[in-house]
């Protein structure tokens, strides 16, 4: 197939529109789509040793955040989600873009702007507290993966993908 057919595919079309933005792993170092939930871990700012683990429900658009020992967070509330999941939110889109992020949260019409799936997230979601363990605990699993040294082999858990 030469290039001028792959140009015209979808495929093509997909991730030559997408633009990847640089991450800024001191301030979020981690946000995942999983489990039927955009979550994630975001550092404090202020303090080296405390993040925070947040978390949007598909659907409910219902969230949470509290630190990596479970200490809620102090400007969390039920009429507005707090600047760490507000700054979760953000990565994701521009880590995945906008219409992948509202698709797998359920936002309806299938939101075209990052400021119609805030504005579902304020209207519709509601505090639900849920311990922070699990996602924190993926966080860590994947740091792990920092410490290997560079090789070009497969990585064993993930040799399914070569």
């Amino acid at each position: 197939m030469n290039l001028s057919a792959v140009k015209k595919t979808s495929f093509y079309h997909q991730f030559n529109t997408f633009t990847v933005t640089r991450k800024n792993v001191k301030k979020i170092p981690f946000v995942e789509l999983f489990s039927g939930r955009l979550q994630g871990v975001i550092s404090s700012g202020s303090d080296i040793e405390r993040v925070y683990v947040s978390f949007i429900e598909a659907g409910t658009f219902n969230y949470y955040c509290s630190t990596n020992n479970n200490r809620p967070c102090g400007g969390l509330n039920s009429y507005y989600p707090c600047n760490h999941i507000q700054a979760l939110l953000e990565e994701a889109i521009n880590s995945y873009g906008v219409e992948a992020v509202a698709k797998y949260l359920k936002v309806s019409n299938h939101a075209e702007q990052a400021a119609d799936i805030r504005k579902v997230l304020i209207e519709s979601g509601h505090v639900q507290k849920e311990p922070a363990n699990e996602v924190f605990s993926r966080f860590l699993n994947y740091l792990r993966y920092l410490e290997l040294e560079s090789s070009s082999l497969p990585i064993p858990e993930m040799n399914w993908f070569v």
